[in-house]
């Protein structure tokens, strides 16, 4: 290959629609919009939001559209903040297209975004998830009969030392300087600060104490990697059948497991039949909980965790619900729910919090939060679709699955089995190719 050198070169002044480069990404976009649009997306979402718009023509606004499918790509993309989804539409000729926007036409940037997502309720984005939740089920997904429920913490978009008392409004350092002058230390360094903080008897964090001022509705929480940050707690409902989520909440990062199980249920329930059968991990067991769900006609299937042998003494019906669910857990069938659980529920949360970029906030408030989950959740929802149609589900997906058609613009996705058949065949010809080079240099060898 030969090295080129770096040229300035000349402008076009006129080129046709054929020679504008095309990125890999593109005919997913393509397809996307082409279901999006067999659905009548559009026309839903504009009736839907007609009424935050002026009648009469008032500053240049972001269609209801527009707005949705920038959220989408936040989540197509792995982009976690709204700045970045429009730095990355500027520069994009592809997502421009997929968004409606010509060549001589500049997106919105960030802060159209946010002040739409402001101006749009709550309310709002939760219909648009049971719509599309709706289309799902039309095609024959998400029949919500069997859910799976589970938990996990997002980084909040605020800093421990930026924390305050409750009582006083004193910052954190102030009270540790309080503390540090009542027990004889006078001008203590930062050093010495820290190390006296840190060998401070009694020393908590407390949620009915401490708040932060940036994002009140932030909790003080232990994460997954051992480590204590300011968090929100975003919790899913999964179809076990298809693995289609069905419901998603935030909820406050300080409350237990078996306290919020019940509001993801009901939030399922408003947009889709009630389910039949809860699917939980060993951290949602409580006896209010086998409680609810009796009364509610579900059954549940929620491992115990390990304690001492309980006194039933007094309390027979308790007994008789956690002897059931222990039956249920113990059977086959039982087990093999737990199985899909951590398949099903884990996938929904990688693909939305790590991969979908959504691990670390960069919104406050649980109301905007939220909206950005429910969004993020309708990305994922559709990527089942189309996985179920085209075999593709990301934009991810398309590497190694194919090649563009040369001299247009159109992907021939690929199946499962397709993909699989045309890796074998694509390994079988390396074989052959090794096969003729060793030969071939035998061959000069012995000549």
């Amino acid at each position: 290959m030969a090295m080129g050198t770096r040229n300035p070169g000349q402008t076009l002044l006129f080129f046709t629609p054929d020679q504008m480069p095309v990125a890999p990404t593109t005919p997913f976009f393509e397809k996307l919009n082409a279901m999006l649009d067999q659905m009548g997306f559009d026309d839903f979402v504009e009736k839907l939001c007609r009424s935050y718009y002026a009648e009469r023509m008032g500053r240049p606004s972001l269609a209801p559209g527009v707005y949705f499918r920038l959220l989408l790509l936040g989540y197509l993309l792995g982009i976690d903040s709204e700045r970045g989804i429009a730095l990355t539409v500027a520069d994009s000729l592809g997502l421009r297209a997929f968004l409606g926007y010509a060549l001589h036409q500049n997106p919105p940037e960030h802060s159209t975004i946010s002040r739409t997502r402001r101006r749009i309720s709550l309310e709002t984005h939760e219909q648009v998830f049971g719509w599309v939740l709706q289309q799902l089920r039309e095609a024959g997904l998400a029949n919500g009969r069997t859910v799976a429920v589970d938990a996990t913490m997002l980084f909040a978009n605020a800093a421990l030392r930026t924390l305050q008392r409750k009582d006083s409004g004193q910052r954190y350092r102030e009270f540790v300087e309080g503390l540090a002058a009542a027990s004889g230390v006078e001008t203590p360094t930062l050093a010495e600060l820290a190390a006296f903080d840190r060998k401070r008897p009694g020393k908590t964090l407390s949620n009915k104490d401490w708040q932060s001022p940036t994002d009140p509705d932030a909790r003080v929480a232990k994460m997954k990697n051992g480590t204590t940050h300011l968090a929100h707690k975003a919790e899913h409902a999964v179809d076990l059948e298809s693995g289609v989520l069905v419901g998603v909440t935030l909820q406050a990062a300080d409350q237990g497991d078996p306290a919020t199980l019940g509001e993801t249920l009901e939030a399922t329930a408003a947009v889709g039949e009630k389910p039949e059968q809860v699917v939980a991990d060993k951290g949602y067991h409580s006896d209010a909980v086998l409680q609810e769900l009796e009364a509610a006609e579900q059954e549940a299937h929620i491992p115990e965790p390990q304690r001492a042998k309980r006194d039933f003494k007094g309390k027979p019906e308790v007994k008789r619900l956690v002897q059931e669910n222990r039956e249920r857990v113990g059977s086959a069938a039982g087990k093999q729910l737990q199985k899909l659980r951590t398949e099903k529920v884990e996938r929904s949360m990688a693909h939305m919090y790590e991969t979908g970029g959504m691990r670390r906030l960069y919104l406050r408030g649980r109301a905007n939060i939220r909206k950005r989950l429910l969004v993020q959740a309708c990305g994922f929802n559709l990527g089942v679709l189309m996985r179920s149609l085209t075999g593709v589900g990301t934009p991810r997906s398309l590497q190694g699955q194919g090649q563009r058609l040369a001299g247009g613009s159109d992907f021939v996705f690929h199946s499962p089995l397709r993909g699989v058949l045309s890796g074998l065949l694509s390994t079988m010809g390396a074989c052959l190719r090794f096969r003729h080079e060793i030969g071939r240099k035998l061959v000069l060898d012995l000549a």
